[in-house]
């Protein structure tokens, strides 16, 4: 008899669309499905070290904690959140099909474009990329989940706040009036949404095979492994997009200084059927081009 499987979720508003996102399809599938709220880390009672089980990413530790203590068979993930590494046991069931991949700024007018102005954003991607465009600017700490943000938006002096437009799109929370930052490099697997199951797990591995998406899937793994082969375990400005068209990848990504004042970037383009290495690749030309001396600089900083 086949069980009902346990979806893991935090209990955000944004982690709730997502896990009820994959709930209804599972149930449109024809499988039962049951939301489980997953308590903080700090009510968690484990035998073994986190360190242990190889769990590294902040937004993801107590889901894959869930998952690895038996109290739930999947969770669903922002995959720009998840670490390029999976806790031991746990696997990527499925990519579902990415949306938007767009930053957005949310503000109080854009006058200040031109002259001093205030930015607030928890990402060192999204503060490098601003202050690379934007050096006379002042680039404020932002965190919280989505609503939390925006709320503090709207109580302080700042002019705006940098948002991915898939999550306010995912909850309508988007409004009318803001601006879309074209210009901007995404985080890897920015819009695209990851569900994971323990390895063993085969009677929810079959039923999340529905739910994959091959272009979605093959464009944040080239993200990623651009991503994994740069960080190298540090945290770094570091952005990049994969899409496909007409049987083609077009890649572009980038390493920046903590401060913005420096860019090191590659664009590349090659057939579908010959992506293997294609995101290292893209990776080691950074290096070669600079980038194992920023990094070197940017471990001094954060390490």
């Amino acid at each position: 008899m086949n069980k009902v499987i346990r979806i893991g979720t935090r209990d955000s508003e944004l982690a709730l669309w997502q896990a009820n996102t994959v709930k209804n399809a599972l149930t449109k599938l024809g499988h039962e499905a049951e939301l489980v709220p997953v308590k903080s880390q700090g009510d968690l009672n484990l035998d073994q070290p986190l360190y242990e089980m190889g769990i590294t990413g902040i937004f993801t530790k107590t889901l894959d904690v869930a998952m690895l203590t038996g109290k739930v068979d999947i969770a669903v993930h922002s995959m720009k959140d998840v670490p390029t590494t999976l806790p031991k046991g746990i696997v990527e069931a499925a990519v579902l099909k990415r949306a938007n991949t767009s930053d957005i700024l949310l503000h109080k007018g854009l006058d200040f474009l031109d002259s001093e102005g205030t930015i607030a954003t928890g990402s060192l991607r999204r503060k490098a990329q601003w202050l690379n465009r934007y050096p006379e600017h002042n680039v404020v700490d932002l965190r919280g989940n989505v609503n939390t943000r925006m709320k503090k938006l709207e109580e302080s002096s700042w002019n705006g706040a940098i948002f991915a437009a898939a999550g306010l799109e995912r909850i309508n929370l988007k409004p009318d009036d803001h601006l879309e930052l074209g210009w901007m490099l995404p985080a890897p697997a920015q819009g695209a949404m990851l569900v994971v199951a323990m390895e063993e797990d085969e009677q929810s591995l079959d039923a999340l095979a529905a739910l994959h998406h091959f272009n979605s899937a093959v464009c944040v793994h080239i993200e990623r492994e651009f991503l994994k082969v740069l960080e190298g375990g540090c945290t770094a400005p570091i952005g990049a997009l994969a899409t496909i068209e007409n049987e083609t990848v077009k890649f572009n990504g980038a390493l920046f200084s903590l401060d913005g004042s420096r860019k090191i970037e590659v664009t590349k383009e090659i057939p579908l059927k010959k992506i293997e290495s294609f995101g290292k690749n893209c990776a080691l030309e950074i290096l070669e081009n600079g980038g194992k001396e920023l990094m070197r600089e940017i471990r001094r900083v954060i390490n």
